[in-house]
């Protein structure tokens, strides 16, 4: 039997999925630890040795495909002129590359926080700034600034094309840098698919530095894009659909993993009611917003000092546990996996802590505002309360008796009048893994990567 093998290594598994490819069945699905610390290709091996004892058939792997987050994924630092327009252009640009945003800067860029950019752990350097044939001289400025320290990783500018003779002149042969389209051309109006592709493909090339994914590259068909990417493609698969096939609709795709939290939506969000009026830089249909404090593992310490506490006593109707101990156990030990049901019970609590921040910081808000005329209203971000699904994937939501109670927490609330938050929607949950696996698969066959997903995706 021919078949089809997508490969996800992420930050704390490897997930293998199986497709029959004649009749576009999954086989089976896998997972083994992602052993990013000595080789990954050691992780990838006994999950796909664990599908040849789960399966006993004998099948002929005709092209593998891959995504990765091992190793936390991409990190970019995204560079602006104004906090509201061009450094969230480049933001949005980075994070519907797959990325994670470790921070924006905007404004001309001091020494001081030159060092700092220098002194991270980013992959990219996104550098924006100025519309075309605006704005100038602080792109500039912030280019000679990245020549003088002389920094080593690759930089993307997207800014105003009026400058793009003077930065290549600036960086010459000492600075590793890629120019693409700028990401706002015009006041208000953003263009990220292109330094969104140049981002994917600097990660395609340098993702070699992850131990053994060398040897990966060599015995699969490609590395394709970077998990949240491939998660991304699958939810507005699903939500859009293809010519033939008919997709869901709205949706909302929320992924709890050890380090961060990310949500993507697919919809407009536009104003349900006439009397709001939309404020700041128009919202794109597929966003995608990543939270880097909030995990259930990596980013357990910082999930509990963000919050002090107050949610996880809100979302833990047992009082005899010892947060401090039970966080740092989580930090400590982020391979750990609960074994009874107080342990479960804990990590759920967790998820909601997830779940309630991240819907929070992802949905839009309504701003009220005396003027002369009277009241108004403002929306800034995305109206998601008439969604019509919610769509769970991760491991505390794969192994909880109560997924949906988890993702309920992040409905909209009387108490928080002003938040767009989802009101009433369907709970679907990624039961089996598949989103990214499906992301993939839409490389190949859009028609069929919906139609698994469709039959696979469950209802809670």
């Amino acid at each position: 039997m021919d078949a089809f093998l997508f490969i996800d290594f992420g930050s704390t598994f490897t997930k293998l999925t199986l497709v029959d490819q004649e009749n576009y069945k999954i086989i089976a699905t896998e997972k083994s630890y992602t052993t990013v610390q000595s080789n990954v290709y050691e992780g990838y091996e006994k999950a796909l040795s664990n599908i040849y004892k789960k399966t006993e058939m004998d099948f002929n792997i005709t092209k593998k495909l891959a995504c990765s987050s091992a190793a936390g994924g991409l990190k970019i630092i995204a560079i602006g002129l104004v906090p509201e327009l061009t450094a969230e252009s480049a933001k949005r640009a980075a994070l519907g590359a797959g990325a994670k945003v470790i921070k924006t800067y905007s404004f001309q860029l001091n020494d001081s926080e030159m060092k700092e950019i220098k002194n991270s752990n980013a992959n990219i350097v996104l550098l924006a700034g100025g519309t075309d044939g605006g704005n100038s001289k602080t792109i500039i400025h912030n280019a000679r600034l990245i020549a003088k320290h002389n920094l080593k990783i690759p930089v993307v500018v997207g800014g105003n094309k009026s400058c793009i003779d003077d930065i290549k002149e600036i960086f010459g042969d000492d600075i590793d840098y890629y120019i693409t389209q700028n990401v706002m051309p015009k006041l208000n109006t953003i263009n990220i698919d292109p330094a969104r592709e140049v981002i994917r493909k600097i990660f395609m090339d340098n993702i070699t530095q992850v131990s053994g994914m060398e040897k990966v590259e060599k015995n699969i068909s490609q590395v394709v894009m970077p998990t949240p990417a491939a998660v991304l493609k699958a939810a507005e698969l699903l939500s859009e659909g293809t010519e033939k096939e008919k997709g869901l609709g709205d949706l909302i795709v929320v992924d709890i993993g050890g380090a961060t939290t990310d949500v993507h939506s697919a919809a407009k969000g536009y104003p349900t009611k006439s009397s709001v009026v939309l404020k700041g830089l128009k919202e794109p249909f597929m966003k995608r917003t990543v939270e880097g404090d909030l995990g259930l593992r990596y980013s357990a310490k910082s999930l509990y000092e963000g919050s002090g506490g107050f949610l996880l006593d809100k979302y833990l109707e047992k009082t005899d546990y010892n947060l401090s101990k039970e966080i740092n156990l989580r930090h400590n030990n982020v391979d750990i996996v609960p074994n009874n049901q107080r342990d479960r019970y804990f990590d759920e609590a967790v998820a909601k802590v997830c779940v309630d921040l991240s819907m929070e910081r992802h949905s839009g808000k309504i701003e009220s505002q005396y003027t002369p005329n009277g009241m108004m209203f403002y929306q800034e971000g995305k109206d998601l309360q008439n969604i019509s699904y919610i769509l769970g994937t991760g491991g505390v939501l794969v192994n909880s008796e109560n997924p949906k109670d988890v993702l309920e927490v992040g409905l909209y609330k009387e108490e928080n009048s002003m938040s767009l938050k989802p009101r009433n929607p369907k709970f679907l949950l990624d039961k089996e893994y598949i989103l990214s696996a499906m992301g993939l698969l839409s490389m190949i066959d859009g028609d069929q990567a919906l139609r698994i997903l469709k039959e696979h995706i469950v209802e809670i």
